[in-house]
């Protein structure tokens, strides 16, 4: 069995963690960063913005307090700076919101202890800003940086799986999207996502530590360690699941009607070669569907058996 160490390490290669040999990208320059403020050049470009580098710290924190509030959603800040054309997430702050399967509301509460929060970072040597937010389910239209965290695959995958995003100017038009990657949609959420696709983009991300936040990471690595081990993801996750399973049968359902209805309309509607490249796409997608649900499931079920074996010998 690994141990908390190992295991730590194991979590840091997964998510290609890099050492640094040099604390420059600690330092805080106030005046670089309230000149960059000023100028706004991310106004002028929409696209400004390419990259994000997050520290191992604030990524950890973030894995912890979505993984904790599910299945609720949740949020947070994230503090950092600019440099160029990206982000720096140094660290990040849980805020006390009300939060649904669907949604999360920052009241009054929130604002307040984010603004307390702030005073206390600065009177202990924090001056960094706030940069951005995090979320445990997509939003939209915020200015600063958006960063997604799924709780669930990050329990079943064991690293974290996370997304940085950034809304485009209002009235911007970015065009045709190049991306080819396929990203599987729940039918209930397709809507949204066809409504509101082209109003951001996505940016890369990098992770960093070094040995100025190394003490702190470890401390709060034993406490995700711990709490990693006393769960099941194949229990946490059932919810998800069923919806997942429940998914793909609506959606199964939806193809076998088009492709039914498609055969007997394309002699009048569409080429032949058209109509069946068209039922191959819809069920290409399904079974990438189908089969990332099965590895998830596997590997929860993989993981329990393994956790049985070592923690119930007899």
């Amino acid at each position: 069995m690994l141990s908390g160490k190992d295991a730590q390490k194991q979590w840091e290669a997964e998510n290609k963690i890099k050492e640094l040999t040099d604390e420059q990208l600690y330092k805080y320059d106030e005046e670089k960063e309230q000149k960059i403020r000023q100028e706004r050049p991310w106004e002028r470009d929409p696209k400004y913005f390419k990259k994000v580098k997050i520290s191992a710290l604030a990524l950890l924190k973030m894995a912890m307090h979505t993984t904790k509030g599910q299945p609720l959603e949740v949020m947070g800040l994230m503090q950092g700076k600019i440099e160029g054309d990206c982000f720096i997430v140094m660290d990040a702050f849980a805020l006390p919101v009300e939060g649904t399967e669907t949604r999360v509301n920052a009241g009054n509460e929130a604002i307040e202890y984010m603004g307390r929060y702030m005073d206390l970072s600065q009177l202990v040597g924090r001056s960094e800003n706030v940069v951005g937010w995090y979320h445990s389910h997509p939003g939209y239209g915020y200015p600063f940086v958006a960063i997604v965290v799924d709780p669930v695959r990050t329990v079943s995958a064991g690293r974290v799986e996370i997304g940085a995003f950034r809304t485009y100017p209002e009235g911007y038009s970015p065009g045709a999207s190049s991306s080819s990657e396929y990203q599987s949609i729940p039918m209930d959420k397709i809507e949204d996502y066809g409504v509101y696709h082209d109003k951001y983009y996505q940016l890369e991300i990098e992770f960093f530590k070094s040995s100025t936040d190394t003490k702190l990471l470890n401390v709060l690595w034993n406490k995700y360690w711990i709490n990693i081990l006393s769960s099941s993801a194949a229990i946490k996750n059932r919810n998800y699941t069923n919806d997942s399973i429940n998914d793909i049968a609506r959606k199964m359902d939806k193809a076998e009607h088009e492709i039914g209805r498609g055969g007997k309309m394309s002699g009048f509607m569409m080429e032949g070669k058209e109509s069946k490249k068209k039922e191959e796409t819809q069920l290409d997608k399904l079974t990438k569907d189908s089969i990332k649900l099965s590895t998830e499931v596997l590997q929860g079920i993989i993981s329990q058996a393994v956790k049985d074996s070592l923690f119930n010998k007899h």
